[in-house]
């Protein structure tokens, strides 16, 4: 099970800081989608060229033009880019596509459009990535449930999981069988984030 440490809405320089506390403790750092709009894919490229050892993901949530975003995001150093499970199938045919002659990563993000059908569309297309997300939005009133990502624990795919995820919320998480915990905030807007991350950490563990 790999940490993924989501930096958004954060500055360019919040960003850097943050990971000087915390990089020794994650596996993946994730650019959000926010700090992606406000300062361009060249904080990635950026991030990529002091954090070389580390997997990059860019949250760029493609939803169409699969091939050509793919292919920029990835020549900014993106070793794993995310595309939305409600895009064309062949929108995401392209960055598989894409991803699998760069040796890249795409994951699939599931927010609001999951279920039997969708797995199945996915699998289909040879998609291995899926990300079981609760959005910004919708974390005051939700919950990560089972019921919510019917079929998921079981499908094969490797699973990321994404939602105000926190010390105290983890194991909520846990009958998912995730490869990959996403925290934001729950690390971020800790007093102290390089205790935060070992801490989450070690619950992992």
């Amino acid at each position: 099970m790999e940490l993924q440490i989501a930096l958004d809405r954060m500055s360019y320089d919040e960003c850097f800081e943050t990971l000087e506390e915390v990089s020794d403790h994650v596996d993946i750092i994730e650019v959000g989608t926010g700090v992606i709009k406000e300062y361009g894919l060249g904080i990635v490229r950026d991030i990529k060229d002091k954090y070389k050892d580390k997997k990059v993901l860019a949250d760029i949530k493609i939803c169409d033009a699969g091939r050509s975003e793919s292919e920029v995001a990835f020549s900014y150093g993106a070793d794993i880019i995310t595309v939305m499970s409600f895009a064309d199938r062949k929108t995401i045919m392209d960055c598989l596509e894409v991803a699998s002659g760069e040796d890249r990563e795409v994951v699939v993000d599931l927010l609001n459009h999951s279920g039997p059908k969708v797995l199945e569309m996915l699998k289909s297309i040879g998609a291995a990535s899926v990300s079981a997300h609760i959005g910004k939005d919708q974390q005051g009133e939700a919950a990560m449930s089972e019921q919510r990502f019917a079929g998921l624990e079981s499908s094969g795919f490797r699973i990321y999981v994404a939602g105000g995820i926190n010390e105290d919320n983890l194991t909520d998480y846990m009958p998912l069988d995730p490869a990959v915990v996403i925290v934001g905030s729950g690390i971020t807007k800790a007093a102290d984030k390089k205790g935060k991350a070992a801490r989450i950490r070690s619950l992992m563990e």
